[in-house]
């Protein structure tokens, strides 16, 4: 009698450790599980740690709640300025309601892809070329705010969007290479211009303050020729003062002869 007691008892225990074991579920930190029984969702959702399900009845289902990082496949369009590009993202989501991510929608990363690429393509016919090229912080708001408001009924948060890379074609590369060196010579003429106006100012300034003082003109004239003259390889022309040259033009005046210049006869 005590041998069936034993058998049974040993029995007993062989059947629950069975069932413990088919019973026994292990949810990650990372991690929240869905119980759905018998076709149904079944109290909230499960906690990490141990948790227990009833064999054949239960089915749990695990859902990862960290961030996920999806690349958007380069997307072609038309700029609102009529330019043809291919722009890529990425999205960074994660899963806030694991009930609702499972339950709403068949495949919620499936769903997050086909939305980002969608609203790509929206954000490219909206925008001009010089905000995808240089405006990309508004650029990336705009397009985190069309994709999270449809995922969060699904139960996702989108925490951050990124536009990697627009690709141009090559005549567009060539003539914004044209425009940009056309418009660095443009602002280099007009600084040269401007330097030329503000040198043609300082020199009438200096004429003019010469003009009041004529010996400056001949200090500036010996600093010149000292200025050329430290050159060794160079040939030094001096010149010469107008004034001299209507001296030398006046010269001594002849006296004139007597009478009308006839000579007299002995």
């Amino acid at each position: 009698m005590l041998q069936e007691l034993l058998g049974a008892a040993a029995a007993l225990g062989s059947v629950g450790v069975v069932y413990l074991a088919m019973a026994a579920r292990v949810v990650k930190q990372y991690e929240r599980g869905v119980l759905f029984r018998l076709g149904r969702v079944a109290g909230d959702t499960r906690q990490p740690g141990l948790t227990l399900v009833i064999p054949f009845v239960d089915r749990l289902h695990k859902v990862n709640m960290q961030i996920v990082t999806m690349p958007v496949p380069a997307q072609e369009g038309i700029t609102r300025d009529n330019v043809t590009v291919r722009v890529d993202a990425v999205v960074y989501f994660r899963v806030v309601d694991a009930t609702s991510a499972l339950v709403k929608v068949e495949d919620y990363k499936f769903a997050v892809s086909q939305m980002a690429q969608t609203s790509l393509r929206s954000i490219i016919g909206k925008s001009d070329l010089d905000d995808l090229l240089s405006n990309r912080e508004k650029l990336n708001q705009g397009l985190e705010l069309m994709i999270d408001s449809p995922a969060v009924g699904w139960g996702i948060q989108v925490d951050r969007v990124e536009i990697k890379d627009v690709s141009l074609p090559d005549t567009m590369k060539r003539s914004m290479a044209r425009q940009a060196e056309a418009d660095r010579e443009r602002r280099a003429r007009i600084i040269n211009a401007d330097a030329e106006l503000q040198a043609s100012r300082k020199l009438a300034e200096a004429a003019e303050q010469m003009s009041d003082q004529p010996a400056a003109l001949q200090l500036r004239l010996l600093q010149t020729v000292m200025a050329v003259a430290a050159e060794k390889n160079s040939t030094l022309v001096l010149p010469i003062p107008v004034e001299l040259l209507h001296f030398l033009e006046k010269g001594p005046q002849q006296p004139a002869p007597n009478g009308d210049g006839k000579q007299r006869s002995g």
